[in-house]
């Protein structure tokens, strides 16, 4: 089994955050959105074993390379680097990680998290995860058939036709398979709305006969912007509530409160503050005469005399002052 993860757009519905960091790294409870992700892959993949996890990427550098290949390695998993150099499309970024397309295959986009009680049969030709939603305009979304198998595909409908919504995470029993169709969009141009998209592909094979069944998730979390990443970081703090993961080692904390759940890191300082509900402190952070609720921050920052909530900061950052609601990058100061 292989899991791919195209993950080149650096995300700019989250900048200034995702100017330093690409936005699968940004992290949710203490670990990189990513890293959660394809924890969560293995573990509906069951027993069946994970070999390799290929990252489709940008120009992000050696240091990112570097840390996504650990991610790998922490799964007992082979870890490969691709690229893609022009956003051209679903398809495309898949289609990157050619060479790694062999036996069964998990297709993860890292922009969102999920939590499914949902284990993979691989008995069929595919899975195709989605999620019920209010308005399914926004999203490829699937039709199903009267056996409970996928009938069509529907990509970002103007007339409602299901809301059924594809939440980015796909299964194929046969990579080639994919990997075939996929380039036959390639060499022949054929696009929709200027990209090669994905669903073309999914229609193709099932017009050859190819079943695909819908796995349904209990919770579809998305880090789009700066208000969704913190409510996707409340939300898992929710599911985490309870778990000695939440607590780092070496916390400090000096006439403080923390209201369940937070996760705090190592060598976090709480002093004179009140910390929580939903608030996510990085490693060697400094909290000092402040309340945050609603917050996620990341490492080595100092915030001080400040009552925050429905806030990011990034890493290294320094605030301190009579503000409100924040979303400030790494490195930045606001006193």
């Amino acid at each position: 089994m292989k899991i791919i993860v195209p993950m080149a757009g650096r995300g700019s519905r989250l900048r200034p955050h995702t100017l330093t960091t690409p936005k699968p790294l940004i992290p949710i409870v203490g670990k990189p959105i990513v890293q959660r992700l394809v924890e969560d892959i293995v573990e509906i993949c069951g027993d069946k074993k994970v070999d390799e996890i290929a990252f489709v990427i940008g120009d992000f550098g050696d240091a990112v390379e570097a840390d996504l290949i650990k991610v790998a390695n922490r799964l007992n998993a082979k870890g490969t680097i691709y690229y893609q150099d022009k956003p051209l499309g679903t398809a495309h970024a898949i289609l990157c990680a050619a060479p790694s397309m062999d036996g069964e295959v998990v297709v993860a986009f890292a922009d969102t998290l999920f939590k499914a009680d949902f284990k993979l049969n691989h008995s069929s030709d595919g899975v195709i995860w989605v999620k019920q939603v209010e308005d399914p305009s926004a999203f490829g979304v699937v039709q199903l058939a009267e056996d409970g198998n996928i009938a069509n595909f529907v990509e970002k409908p103007t007339d409602f036709v299901s809301d059924l919504a594809i939440i980015g995470i796909y299964h194929f029993k046969d990579g080639a398979n994919l990997r075939n169709e996929l380039q036959y969009l390639i060499d022949n141009n054929i696009m929709e709305k200027g990209e090669y998209q994905l669903t073309n592909a999914l229609d193709n094979m099932k017009d050859k006969g190819l079943k695909f069944m819908p796995g349904q998730v209990d919770a579809w979390m998305d880090c789009g912007n700066k208000d969704v990443t913190i409510e996707t970081n409340s939300r898992m703090l929710s599911f985490l509530k309870g778990q000695d993961q939440l607590k780092g080692e070496n916390i400090t904390t000096d006439n403080s409160k923390i209201i369940e759940p937070c996760f705090i890191g190592d060598n976090v300082v709480l002093r004179n503050s009140t910390v929580g509900p939903n608030v996510s402190i990085g490693n060697g952070t400094i909290i000092e005469n402040a309340t945050l609720e609603e917050c996620l921050i990341q490492e080595d920052s100092v915030v001080k005399n400040i009552n925050l909530k429905n806030s990011m900061i990034g890493n290294h950052a320094v605030i301190d002052g009579q503000f409100t609601t924040l979303s400030l990058g790494d490195y930045c100061r606001m006193e």
